[in-house]
């Protein structure tokens, strides 16, 4: 296996784990075992582990951002509507999922940002990556009139993906979706609904 093509396995492998078990509670050795690579080559691809973990940050932002520009960059449809396909389809890969692992990056954000701080910055660039995304869908919206233009736009960003984040930690604890359908529920049908403009796009967005 080329050189290249090895370090990606032991990446996706090791995102895998930390996903699953968190970082430290990962070894470097059931990693490597993992992929079948020889027990000491793990520093001819990284410096350390902490290089290694801030890879696996990236593997999992260019996963998650790759939804998220998906969905919420989709203009082909209205803005309201790409907001709620791309919570959607989370919700179903957590239905397939058992409720089980939640969200890469919300898991490395509770067990890193007081431990690390390269960790921190380099995680809270991801979640503004992903705020601008949906900040975007709002201001979108907000031209159509399908919510008021008195909103900061960046507020609401921030307190969707906040309460979002929120959802999927009870998720996980209750191990139902129920709190990602509560969630959407008063989001869309409560929240972004009642403001001025909105009452047309009712059902449609």
């Amino acid at each position: 296996m080329a050189k290249q093509e090895t370090k990606k396995a032991i990446i996706r492998e090791g995102a895998q784990l930390i996903h699953s078990k968190g970082f430290n509670n990962t070894g470097i050795q059931e990693i490597l075992q993992a992929v079948g690579v020889p027990k000491g080559s793990f520093y001819f691809y990284f410096k350390n582990k902490e290089d290694f973990g801030l890879q696996i940050v990236d593997y999992f932002e260019q996963t998650m951002l790759r939804v998220a520009e998906t969905y919420l960059t989709d203009r082909d449809l209205p803005p309201l509507m790409r907001m709620k396909n791309f919570f959607n389809a989370y919700r179903t890969h957590f239905e397939k999922t058992g409720c089980r692992q939640g969200c890469p990056i919300g898991n490395l954000t509770q067990e890193m940002s007081d431990l690390s701080e390269v960790f921190r910055k380099r995680i809270a660039s991801i979640y503004r990556r992903i705020t601008t995304n949906i900040e975007t869908c709002i201001r979108d919206a907000q031209v159509r009139g399908d919510i008021a233009l008195t909103l900061n736009s960046k507020d609401v960003a921030d307190f969707i993906l906040d309460s979002w984040e929120g959802a999927i930690m009870r998720m996980k604890l209750d191990k139902t979706t129920r709190p990602l359908s509560l969630f959407e529920k008063y989001l869309f049908d409560t929240l972004l609904a009642s403001y001025p403009g909105n009452a047309g796009h009712t059902g449609t967005y």
